[in-house]
């Protein structure tokens, strides 16, 4: 009996973490401790620990005098609403939550297992960064983490919830995972703090401003959400595990639906204004496209022309990418195409059927834009799209102008199935544009010019010309749109493409 009351006594001691008054301080600080994480994290009484026992080998500094067990992170595997998940959740209290050799070989083993099992890794990272103390080591655990980070993306989903301090090497990791989830006011990443910033360039900047959640989803767009506090960060990572493929391998999750896969939105037949340059909400028909309304929005906050997410149709996983006509009229930009270029290979490389809803007036021009490399970064969208080989169908609402017609999962770049509402404009460019080019000689005649436009807009300003061409496969009403969109998804389901073979592409960084 004394051996399983010394077992006791170490799990007592291993789950206390660095101690009352450190777990009452991690409170104050309006978080969460690295184990309540994971209780929230996970269902219930699903949670299997590794390495509870595990302790640094450090003896340098001291550190032979404080060798507490666990040592600084908790991990082990459990489920989300039944589904396998591996997990790792950096304890602050232990040591700031730093890195250390040991710390870094408990990340590597659950996502060695991940990729083995064909699972996500979901990580929360609160930590002061490399552990000082074991110098090059911790380096070399931070690289251990990355290389697995690496070999992971594409095969298994990875999901960082950053639920505090995030700083230096330490923010590699997640920037390589395929989503970031930030707290408000308690989380924030940068490569180099505010002092050092303070010190080299003169600038005098915030924690909060340089590296916050605010910054990263509407500036930098290294996050892809915030939210006010722990408990709705993981309420949030939840529900989008819920949308997501274990692996690359095991096709998307199905679920009990509950909503008529025909079922008609008649108030979709007035959504497109009678005037073309008047905004309309395009989130609108999402939420009417998906089984009941459910629509989990990635980077809500940052390139808001463009909107990326994930809904149902018939229980299973769709990813959406759409134009915004509310924001800069839909058209698309660098921070746009970066966005929905990133989107659409995730569900590429996860088997997730894209839907894409059209209304672009072309690329924003500018110099701006130029200057910035909008050829190069509008080609990743491009790219992205032509190398996708997941089933596609795209609906165009309104405009589709020039190249950016192309880019939108045209019937050109391998779409399967592509329609439009009869409200559509699918042209080289919008009708006042073109007149002014092809009628240069009558530029001083108002009248004659307006009646040139008129004409131009009956002969190209629809769809029936790429209807006639075969880009366009059918010409539908919008209230039947989920309709035709989940009979569209249903037939694509046993798709089969390859690309040709190659070590892997080249795509326009």
């Amino acid at each position: 009996m004394d051996i399983l009351a010394e077992l006791e006594r170490r799990r007592a001691a291993a789950r206390a973490g660095g101690g009352a008054a450190r777990v009452a301080a991690q409170h104050a600080r309006g978080k969460l401790t690295a184990r309540e994480r994971i209780e929230l994290l996970l269902d219930e009484g699903s949670f299997e620990e590794f390495d509870m026992f595990v302790t640094h080998r450090a003896t340098e500094f001291g550190m032979d005098r404080d060798r507490p067990a666990g040592d600084g992170v908790v991990t082990g595997w459990g489920t989300v609403n039944g589904r396998l998940v591996y997990v790792f959740s950096q304890d602050f209290t232990v040591f700031g939550g730093s890195l250390s050799e040991t710390h870094a070989q408990k990340i590597c083993k659950i996502m060695d297992m991940a990729m083995r099992n064909g699972a996500p890794v979901i990580g929360m990272n609160d930590s002061g960064g490399a552990r000082i103390q074991e110098g090059v080591a911790s380096l070399a655990g931070y690289a251990e983490v990355f290389q697995r980070n690496v070999l992971a993306s594409g095969v298994i989903p990875q999901i960082s919830l950053v639920m505090g301090p995030c700083a230096g090497g330490a923010v590699y990791s997640p920037a390589m995972t395929d989503f970031i989830l930030m707290v408000k006011e308690t989380s924030y990443m940068f490569v180099t703090g505010p002092e050092v910033v303070r010190t080299v360039t003169n600038e005098v900047v915030t924690a909060e401003e340089l590296g916050g959640a605010l910054t990263h989803t509407r500036r930098s767009s290294v996050a892809d959400a915030a939210f006010e506090n722990d408990v709705e960060a993981i309420a949030e990572a939840r529900r989008l595990i819920d949308f997501l493929p274990l692996s690359n391998r095991s096709g998307v999750p199905e679920r009990p639906f509950f909503d008529d896969p025909g079922r008609l939105e008649p108030s979709l037949d007035t959504l497109i204004p009678e005037s073309t340059n008047t905004p309309y909400d395009m989130k609108e028909l999402i939420l009417k496209v998906a089984d009941e309304g459910d629509f989990f929005e990635i980077q809500a906050e940052f390139a808001r022309n463009i909107v990326t997410g994930f809904i149902r149709i018939e229980g299973r996983t769709v990813g959406v990418v759409a134009n915004q006509p509310m924001v800069l009229a839909g058209c698309l930009d660098i921070d746009a195409s970066r966005k929905a270029a990133r989107f659409v290979r995730f569900c590429d490389a996860f088997e997730i059927p894209i839907l894409t809803l059209v209304d672009v007036p072309g690329f924003l021009p500018g110099t701006a834009q130029e200057y910035g490399g909008i050829i190069k970064h509008g080609a990743k969208l491009l790219f992205a799209y032509g190398e996708a080989t997941v089933p596609k169908v795209t609906v165009i609402t309104r405009k589709a102008y020039g190249g950016a017609y192309d880019v939108m999962a045209s019937k050109h770049l391998r779409g399967d199935v592509n329609y439009a509402w009869p409200t559509a404009e699918i042209a080289v460019m919008g009708a006042k544009g073109a007149v002014e080019i092809l009628y240069r000689a009558e530029r001083g005649d108002g009248d004659a010019l307006a009646a040139r436009t008129r004409d131009y807009e009956a002969r190209f300003a629809n769809p029936f010309v790429a209807a006639e061409r075969g880009f366009i496969d059918e010409v539908i009403q919008p209230r039947s749109t989920r309709r035709r969109v989940a009979r569209a998804l249903a037939m694509l389901r046993g798709k089969r493409l390859e690309n040709p073979w190659k070590k892997h592409d080249n795509i326009p960084l």
